[in-house]
């Protein structure tokens, strides 16, 4: 595949997940009452634990948009979105829209990255 062409299908598979997880980390950092509801019903109680998890998860995804972070940040959102499936798992949520949920984000997060980064596709290959 034409290395300009890698890189903008990268850039855009990671602008998605980027997008998807900004909007996340502001739900959670603003503590609105869908956030605390779901937060409730996995274990998850308050706003406090609810801001706890939003500034977690901006970090991370800055450290992933940032180009010379990103692979620091896709190995702590992996992390993150491992926690969340998790969860999904204790709670017996339904597989394919709740529980797998975190590796559709994260299969987004690690394809974006192996397509825009060379030196993470010398790495793997």
């Amino acid at each position: 595949m034409e290395t300009k062409l890698r890189s903008r299908i990268g850039w855009a598979l990671s602008g998605l997940a980027i997008l998807f997880l900004l909007m996340d980390a502001t739900m959670k950092l603003l503590a609105l009452p869908v956030v605390l509801e779901a937060g409730a019903q996995l274990g998850f109680g308050g706003a406090d634990m609810a801001r706890a998890l939003g500034t977690i998860l901006l970090v991370c995804t800055v450290l992933y948009a940032l180009p010379r972070t990103a692979v620091l940040g896709a190995i702590l959102l992996t992390g993150f979105l491992g926690g969340a499936i998790a969860t999904h798992v204790r709670m017996g949520s339904p597989l394919f829209s709740h529980v797998l949920f975190g590796v559709y984000v994260g299969l987004f997060v690690w394809a974006g990255l192996y397509l825009r980064d060379a030196r993470l596709r010398g790495l793997l290959l």
